[in-house]
């Protein structure tokens, strides 16, 4: 667990998320575009981040103060029980409004509502969990 959003793991989500074409893809034809943190909670700053351009993740590594579009975080616990049971739509609503996932950046709210995205959303949980 020690590793997790380390740059080892970073690396091998990128190449799991350039693997996934439900993801990649759908993300690239909505031209789709981010920097995108992962951290724990009650923590300064995030552990790491994926650069995702036009879909494709470009790069992955440890955070070092890029500019962020999304800050997800969470307690180790729960990044933890959803590396082993990606969650669906619903089981990430619960988490958002029991606080158990927060957004330090982004608008989960604006995301949720659109089609394209909040189900590629739920798809990079899936492919965390292939990390």
């Amino acid at each position: 667990m020690s590793d997790l959003f380390s740059s080892q793991w970073m690396k091998r989500f990128q190449d799991e998320w350039n693997n996934e074409p439900g993801l990649a893809k759908d993300l690239a034809e909505i031209k789709f575009s981010s920097n995108i943190a992962y951290g724990f909670q009650n923590e300064s700053k995030p552990t790491g981040v994926i650069v995702v351009a036009k879909g494709k993740a470009i790069s992955a590594d440890e955070f070092d103060g890029q500019d962020l579009n999304w800050d997800l975080r969470a307690n180790p616990e729960d990044w933890m029980y959803w590396l082993k049971n990606p969650p669906g739509m619903m089981a990430l609503g619960i988490a958002y409004t029991s606080k158990k996932l927060k957004f330090v950046k982004g608008d989960y709210a604006s995301m949720i509502k659109d089609p394209s995205i909040s189900s590629s959303f739920v798809k990079s949980f899936m492919v965390m969990a292939r990390v």
